[in-house]
């Protein structure tokens, strides 16, 4: 009979094979920036989306020149009125994402029920805001050299009429991305920001634009200013005696909190506004404006979402150092910035192509758009993480607080990055 070949012989100690190199670099990559395949391929397209439809809101305000000319005081409202809309949307969006998170997310008619509460507070919210930014940005324009501006009841009906028509819309898109996401499974914290930022972006501008052609019937610009006014403090007076506690809570901490940053919205609009001039002579350079505070705006608000779950679910605690859940999303967010950013510049110098826009070269506004908006994105991240946490540790809703303190400081912070870009390349 035939030997049978021994079988190899095994050592004492079982040899692992060790990952390729590949697989090491991809597994670091993954760890380091810290939501899963998913979310960041979802995050990615959701930017993605952003920036086109900031641009095309760019291209619209680039193509409005002529209607900013006419009414000083219009170009200061823009980014105040579109980083309104993202505190407010924002800020829902948040909210109704923890609620998916802990379980609690249902959509119903009842007037008591979450989703109800939530979408009454943020029609009062828009319209009380709406009338409150004309005000503000009457009072700090003169302040901080602005002396032409129309008057207070043209910017009352811009102001409001855009943030009612504005409204509309961005209810049924947040509600929409709500309920898809408690469909599908998807992070509602990954997308929520990026998309209510673009459909922001794309709806505000027209909806000023609209409110414009009113200024010019002068009969009815101050009947319609005084009703939106009248309005505004009924709405206020009736949701401070209504049952609903709901939307009592969430007015009584989102007004203080909106009331500051829209104070930094305003100015962040002055300083665009004092560059008038130079955004005439290259209207390039003002599609990069919605462009790279979007692209910020909604990186900062991804970070700001994210980081509210977590510490709703109690993931992460608010210390002085993130710890490491809190790291990794932060990185995730810096890791997003610059192929974005790059992107916004190759967008905008399409544009100026397409529509024969002045331009300063691709470029010149490739530089504008990685270093404002790399600014910006470096102070989203560190207000994101820092404001979530004070409001926790204040006791407050970190998903009311959070999304508003970084949209507006980056509004404030990319705006004057911008500027400060655009000067020392000589082009102001």
């Amino acid at each position: 009979m035939p030997r049978l070949p021994k079988p190899p012989r095994r050592s004492g100690r079982v040899r692992k094979e060790r990952p390729s190199f590949r697989a090491r670099r991809s597994a670091r990559v993954r760890d380091l920036l810290g939501p899963d395949a998913v979310g960041i391929r979802q995050s990615l397209v959701a930017l993605g989306f952003s920036s086109l439809t900031a641009v095309v809101a760019g291209g619209f305000l680039a193509a409005m020149t002529g209607t900013l000319e006419r009414n000083p005081g219009l170009l200061v409202l823009v980014p105040a009125a579109i980083g309104m809309r993202g505190n407010i949307f924002g800020a829902l969006g948040s909210r109704l994402a923890t609620s998916i998170h802990a379980g609690t997310f249902r959509m119903s008619r009842r007037a008591d029920a979450l989703v109800t509460q939530n979408v009454l507070a943020s029609g009062v919210l828009s319209l009380v805001t709406a009338v409150m930014l004309a005000v503000i940005t009457k009072i700090l324009s003169p302040i901080f050299g602005l002396d032409s501006v129309i008057g207070v009841a043209d910017l009352v009906v811009l102001s409001a009429v855009g943030a009612l028509l504005s409204f509309v819309v961005l209810i049924v898109v947040t509600l929409g991305l709500a309920a898809r996401s408690a469909q599908r499974g998807w992070d509602l914290d990954d997308v929520n920001a990026p998309l209510v930022s673009a459909v922001g972006d794309v709806v505000t501008l027209p909806a000023l634009f609209v409110a414009s052609f009113l200024l010019e019937i002068d009969a009815l610009t101050t009947s319609l200013a005084s009703l939106l006014v009248l309005l505004s403090l009924l709405s206020l007076w009736w949701s401070r005696r209504s049952l609903l506690t709901t939307m009592r809570q969430v007015l009584a901490e989102s007004l203080p909190i909106l009331l500051a940053t829209g104070i930094l919205l305003v100015i962040a609009g002055v300083v665009i506004e004092h560059e008038l001039a130079t955004f005439a002579a290259n209207r390039a350079v003002l599609v990069l404006v919605p462009a790279c505070l979007a692209a910020a705006g909604a990186i900062g608000g991804i970070l700001s979402g994210r980081l509210s779950s977590k510490f709703h679910l109690g993931v992460i605690e608010p210390t002085a150092v993130p710890g490491r859940p809190a790291r990794r999303d932060l990185m995730a967010g810096l890791a997003f910035a610059l192929p974005v950013l790059i992107f916004n510049g190759l967008l905008a110098h399409v544009a100026s192509v397409l529509f024969s826009f002045e331009s300063p070269g691709l470029a010149s506004l490739l530089w504008i758009s990685v270093i404002g908006g790399s600014i910006a994105t470096l102070l989203a991240g560190a207000i994101g993480y820092y404001g979530t946490a004070l409001a926790v540790r204040a006791g407050a809703d970190p998903d009311t607080y959070g999304m508003p303190l970084v949209t507006s400081s980056v509004d404030l912070g990319g705006a004057a990055a911008l500027v400060l870009t655009i000067g020392w390349l000589g082009l102001s």
